[in-house]
């Protein structure tokens, strides 16, 4: 289980101690002004450095750097529960599909707001249009590792989960979508739905990749 992390100090321990059984985490630190590495370590879990800040090169950093057969991504700021990774990985591992992604459901309300559930809306549409048969942007995803990394997913900001799903229907990859719950973090503030100013620039590094793939 892949936690890319910026400042997740707060959310760590309750996310860690979570985990299924059998699950691995590598959190990895990108660039954190907090204590997320020293309270990763003291939870247990595999800490992995990467200074580069970008959503994309933390996640690239920790598929380097994972061990196991399949990896999961998934926000390692509490708003998701990471006792959903069987229900992500079973297609996975059975055969049935080469992708698994979550599509988040709101579980509270005043989780999402506007600007995140149209930025999210557009872009969901956008890759619906390119064969990608999703209504979110993949925020938590299983895959198997050596054909993730086959994929060469190039960006390494917020357009990573964007090219991934791109390139993976390019690849005729069977995605499937498994609905998931939506909460609200655990602590700290998001990078992204936090502000609209976050929105707008994870919406902007997403249409580049989408003009990139036209």
């Amino acid at each position: 289980m892949i936690l890319p992390c910026l400042n997740e100090a707060e959310a760590l321990p309750a996310v860690l101690a979570s985990m299924p059984r059998g699950c691995h985490p590598v959190v990895v630190d990108n660039g954190s002004t907090d204590a997320t590495a020293e309270v990763a370590r003291v939870c247990g879990a595999r800490v992995v450095s990467e200074p580069r800040r970008g959503y994309g090169a933390a996640v690239h950093a920790g598929i380097l750097a994972a061990r196991g057969a399949f990896v999961a991504v998934l926000d390692a700021d509490g708003s998701m529960d990471p006792a959903v990774l069987p229900d992500l990985l079973r297609p996975v591992a059975e055969g049935r599909a080469d992708l698994v992604v979550g599509r988040r459901r709101v579980a509270e309300r005043g989780v999402q707001p506007w600007h995140t559930r149209a930025g999210n809306a557009a872009v969901a549409w956008q890759l619906r249009r390119r064969g990608a048969p999703v209504h979110d942007i993949a925020a938590a995803r299983v895959a198997r590792r050596d054909e993730l990394l086959g994929l060469d997913v190039r960006d390494r900001g917020f357009g990573y989960p964007l090219e991934l799903l791109l390139r993976a229907a390019r690849a005729r990859w069977r995605i499937q979508e498994v609905d998931i719950a939506y909460r609200a973090r655990a602590g700290g503030r998001s990078k992204v739905s936090g502000s609209v100013r976050g929105t707008v620039r994870a919406v902007r590094d997403m249409t580049r990749v989408v003009v990139r793939a036209r």
